[in-house]
């Protein structure tokens, strides 16, 4: 059982950097213009262009509270289970899996309005597979 949290936990830190910085969809529109933005792009375009709440949103649900997530779970393998971070972990847990449902709105709505195209990048697949690795590990260490 640590034989596999141990390797899932670096998998996860990993895949989640390279989630937040490679791009996460292409946006082509009217055919010549296209837009490949990762999270972190996303974000701080919303708050340059003054959106802060909006940018603050994302960034905290899908970044912060992933980035918390891995940290109490690589703090919970470390520890063997004992601590608050199991606690913490358990209440973190429960807003993980709305940064992926955001990212699958957007790509609804641009999929679904006929003013753009959209594609899934790799970005997407790394922060999904940070967000499986990271629910997988933080189950295992429940246990």
């Amino acid at each position: 059982m640590r034989l596999i949290i141990a390797f899932l936990l670096p998998v996860s830190t990993f895949s989640f950097a390279l989630g937040l910085t490679l791009p996460l969809m292409r946006f082509e529109r009217l055919y010549f213009l296209e837009d490949k933005p990762s999270l972190i792009e996303i974000v701080q375009t919303l708050w340059r262009d003054g959106d802060p709440f909006l940018a603050s949103l994302i960034g905290a649900f899908s970044i912060g509270f992933p980035a918390i997530k891995i940290l109490l779970t690589h703090t919970a393998a470390l520890r063997g289970g004992k601590g608050r971070s199991l606690a913490l972990l358990s209440a973190v847990s429960k807003w993980s899996m709305l940064d992926v449902m955001l990212v699958a709105l957007v790509m609804f709505a641009a999929k679904t309005s006929s003013l753009a195209d959209a594609a899934v990048l790799p970005g997407l697949w790394f922060y999904a597979a940070a967000t499986l690795s990271t629910a997988l590990a933080a189950f295992l260490c429940n246990r």
